[in-house]
């Protein structure tokens, strides 16, 4: 907001757009939870423009972040396919693996994405996911014939993190999702 309208009451739709920013910044990491919770606080008495604007002062806009809205797509007929290291999350990802393996690891990835849509299909091979703590992993239609399914990212969800739903199927391999080591 400029300085002719920083003294211009704020509506609600004013506080629950900063405070979704507010999210996504601490879902980046770019804020802690603590200063989540004190500036989430704050947003919601904010009065004006120019109190709402002081709460994310610090933080990048919308148009400085990347976000990627083309689907991600890995896939592998008996070699390996790792995404890792920074980058950003899309939407929807498709996890492909006939006999080989596919590692997604979310611990270094942007996600401006409240939800997260994965559909992972394993033949032989092994999908192995890392999100990282506080993300909700949320199985919703996973089918498994001899393979195995686990989930072992079972921590509590933290509220405003990044829900990864999963679809797919696995016929004889296995796709595990787990927490970043310690």
């Amino acid at each position: 907001m400029t300085d002719a309208t920083g003294n211009l009451r704020a509506s609600d739709a004013d506080r629950e757009a900063v405070s979704e920013r507010l999210r996504v910044a601490a879902g980046d990491g770019r804020i802690s939870l603590e200063e989540l919770d004190e500036r989430l606080d704050r947003a919601y008495r904010a009065k004006t423009y120019a109190e709402l604007d002081e709460l994310i002062a610090d933080l990048p806009t919308m148009t400085h972040m990347a976000v990627a809205e083309e689907p991600l797509t890995l896939q592998t007929r008996s070699g390996n396919v790792q995404q890792v290291g920074p980058w950003v999350v899309p939407r929807h990802i498709t996890a492909d693996c006939a006999w080989g393996n596919i590692k997604i690891d979310f611990t270094q990835a942007t996600c401006h994405q409240r939800e997260v849509l994965l559909d992972a299909k394993c033949g032989a091979g092994n999908i192995l996911v890392i999100v990282p703590r506080g993300w909700t992993v949320r199985l919703e239609k996973v089918t498994s014939g001899m393979g195995n399914i686990v989930n072992k990212a079972n921590d509590a969800p933290v509220p405003g993190l990044p829900i990864l739903r999963v679809v797919g199927q696995v016929s004889m391999g296995t796709i595990k999702f787990k927490h970043p080591r310690r």
